[in-house]
């Protein structure tokens, strides 16, 4: 069975309150980020660029058998990470489930408070961009 939204906010949480030291944090996120698979060139396009980042970041999505299949890419390592651990949380679930996810693990990991504020928007960004492709694809499936 496949883990909900929130058992896997908890995980995340758990590895990352293993580690103390911000430095080792930042080194975990640009880990993430370099594990993440690239993302296809075909991708790379205006439109799945976000709006509000400083660094260049592009979002694909695709509805398969009901779940948005996420995909993303930046050209930043510490963003890269980001995305890629918001991409783990939300990936694979229903428009419904994202719609509705409280996404309390940006704060629990101390994210909100150690990133500058041009990269706190570039998350909020993110996230607002998750939810337009959840509200669209939720509506093409009414």
């Amino acid at each position: 069975m496949k883990q909900t939204i929130n058992e896997i906010q908890d995980e995340v949480i758990e590895e990352f309150l293993d580690v103390e030291d911000w430095m080792d944090k930042y080194q975990m996120l640009i880990d993430l980020g370099n594990e993440q698979e690239p993302l296809d060139e075909k991708y790379k396009t205006e439109s799945n660029l976000i709006d509000g980042c400083q660094s260049r970041v592009w979002l694909q999505a695709d509805l398969v058998d009901g779940v948005i299949h996420f995909q993303a890419e930046s050209d930043a390592l510490i963003v890269k990470g980001i995305v890629a651990l918001l991409i783990r949380v939300l990936s694979d679930h229903t428009p419904d489930e994202i719609l509705g996810a409280d996404l309390y693990f940006i704060e629990k990991i101390g994210l909100k408070e150690h990133l500058s504020p041009t990269r706190s928007n570039g998350l909020l960004a993110m996230i607002k961009q998750v939810r337009m492709y959840a509200l669209a694809f939720k509506a093409k499936m009414a």
